[in-house]
């Protein structure tokens, strides 16, 4: 374990707010070097958030088309399952990672998971080579870039190792805004490539094509290298004590005792399992909004398929952008208010999101009435595609054959009886939940964090990931049957019941949240 330099050497004191090179923590001191390690280090790890992310978004644009390219017997319902599978495999691989960077140095796991993902995208670019079950091939690899992304556990593990308790709010805020930066530039790297077009080109050596399919995956790989390649340079292990010291550890020490293992007192187990569920219905109440948001508007506004994702891709960019000043401002607020608190104004905020969602007045959709069984798609021209989408409720299709149909289809019964949701109503909520989720999502890992203290934190915050991951998993599937056979009267109000729920659970277990060393009076509240 690399020593602390002696008092006769150049010191700084350690955690507070002096200046660029130098916080104060008691009386607990940390060099300048180490000052700056610590921090390089944690940098490395926002890097990592972001490209986990971008591995995510990049590809979820074209999975479709390209899944129908190279595979005729992929269904929408198989497109739900590659979809799914990234999540499925960050929810097993989470808990592993993480207990494997409690007991061996951070770096393996980070740099084993990172590798995966990058032998994953490889496999994406190449999934149109076999001659049959092409699918499947696509499923795995799409499974094991989720695998890959189990390091979120290892990160924020990290992180929260890594920063005392006056800095976690602002470092698990700026991951959480690096994690949500990835997910909105994911698809504008993937509009930049499809310039490319679906040929592309063709490396005959390698049979590697190089398309607006592939390019995207290409990339994440490239990515993926640069950062085993900065982890190696640059990561080092740090270690704060939120009680007295602070820790510096470099892998060619290959110590791994750098956590006090028997740190004084015991985790609140309640507070624990309370936070996972409150986490589990953010993640779940996010992951409905997304999903609902394209068929929605079809059924409401008439929007063809290319309309509904190109404006809902519009709303959801602003969406993103709003979060990300969110992430920044919730770091001065939650000082003022407290973490508690701004959790509670948060989960507030997207209950009246939803609510607003509800269908109210006599307005009743415009009824599909004609069920094409075709699935060819409406030629739409470039000035067609950027008409305001307030004006697309309006906008009539020829009713022939060879037209996408618009509307909301009579197979689903509650289109007959339910109200129209105005646009209005649609835009308001998107605000209210693009500002109530990430104040939610950056409190619930900084209380737990906290909650947990010194002890090791890999296999906890693996848990927390997986309970993400399987909201990420279940929430869709809960809304496409809900939604289908019941409506957005019946789905939008069980959301509510869910989120008035999580309100009581946090009522309840309110006093709980308190951070580790507060908790046994190791440091005053």
């Amino acid at each position: 374990m690399a020593a602390v330099p002696a008092a006769a050497e150049e010191q700084e004191p350690l955690l507070g707010s002096g200046g660029d090179d130098e916080s104060r923590y008691g009386d607990v001191v940390e060099t300048q070097q180490h000052y700056r390690s610590r921090w390089r280090s944690i940098r490395i790890m926002y890097l990592t958030m972001f490209l986990s992310s971008v591995g995510f978004s990049i590809v979820i644009m074209s999975v479709w088309p390209y899944l129908q390219k190279i595979d005729l017997t992929a269904d929408a319902s198989f497109l739900g399952w590659i979809i799914s599978s990234y999540s499925l495999g960050q929810m097993i691989a989470s808990p592993l990672f993480g207990l494997w960077s409690n007991y061996r140095p951070r770096r393996e796991p980070l740099v084993v998971s990172i590798a995966i993902s990058v032998a994953a995208n490889c496999l994406y670019a190449y999934v149109h080579l076999p001659t049959s079950h092409n699918k499947y091939y696509m499923l795995v690899a799409r499974a094991l870039v989720g695998f890959g992304a189990g390091n979120v556990a290892v990160v924020r593990s990290y992180i929260a190792g890594a920063t005392s308790l006056s800095e976690r709010t602002s470092a698990m805020a700026n991951t959480s805004a690096c994690q949500a930066t990835g997910f909105i530039l994911g698809p504008v790297f993937q509009t930049c490539f499809s310039l490319i077009g679906e040929k592309g080109v063709t490396w005959e050596i390698i049979d590697l094509q190089v398309n607006m399919y592939t390019a995207p995956v290409l990339l994440g790989a490239l990515l993926g290298v640069i950062n085993i390649i900065l982890i190696f340079a640059m990561f080092r292990e740090h270690q704060v004590d939120d009680i007295r010291q602070c820790k510096s550890i470099n892998f060619e020490a290959e110590e791994s005792d750098y956590v006090d293992q028997d740190a004084q007192g015991n985790i609140d187990q309640v507070a624990v399992v309370a936070t996972n569920i409150l986490f589990f219905v953010i993640l779940f109440v996010f992951a409905v909004f997304e999903t609902i948001a394209t068929p929605l508007t079809m059924d409401m506004y008439s929007w063809t398929r290319k309309e509904a994702v190109f404006y809902n891709g519009i709303i959801l960019g602003a969406i993103g952008i709003e979060s990300v000043i969110v992430f920044m401002v919730v770091k001065v607020v939650s000082k003022k208010t407290g973490e508690r608190a701004t959790l509670y104004g948060g989960l507030l905020i997207i209950l009246v999101g939803f609510f607003i969602l509800l269908p109210w007045g006599k307005k009743l959709p415009n009824i599909q009435w004609e069920d094409i069984k075709n699935n060819s798609v409406p030629r739409i021209i470039f000035n067609e595609m950027f008409t305001p989408f307030w004006k697309l409720q309006t906008t009539q299709l020829p009713s022939n054959h060879t037209v996408e149909p618009t509307g909301c289809s009579v197979v689903q019964s509650w289109c007959l009886y339910t109200p129209l949701i105005h646009l209005a109503q649609y835009i308001t909520s998107d605000i209210l939940i693009g500002l109530g989720y990430p104040v939610c999502n950056v409190m619930s890992y900084t209380l737990y964090s906290k909650i947990l203290g010194p002890k090791p934190q890999g296999v906890y915050m693996g848990w927390l990931t997986a309970s993400g991951s399987g909201a990420r998993i279940l929430g869709p599937v809960f809304v496409s049957q809900i939604y289908t056979h019941l409506g957005p009267r019946w789905a939008f109000s069980l959301i509510c019941g869910i989120i008035v729920f999580s309100l009581l659970l946090l009522e309840t277990v309110y006093k709980r949240l308190t951070a580790f060393s507060v908790r046994y009076g190791m440091i005053q509240g």
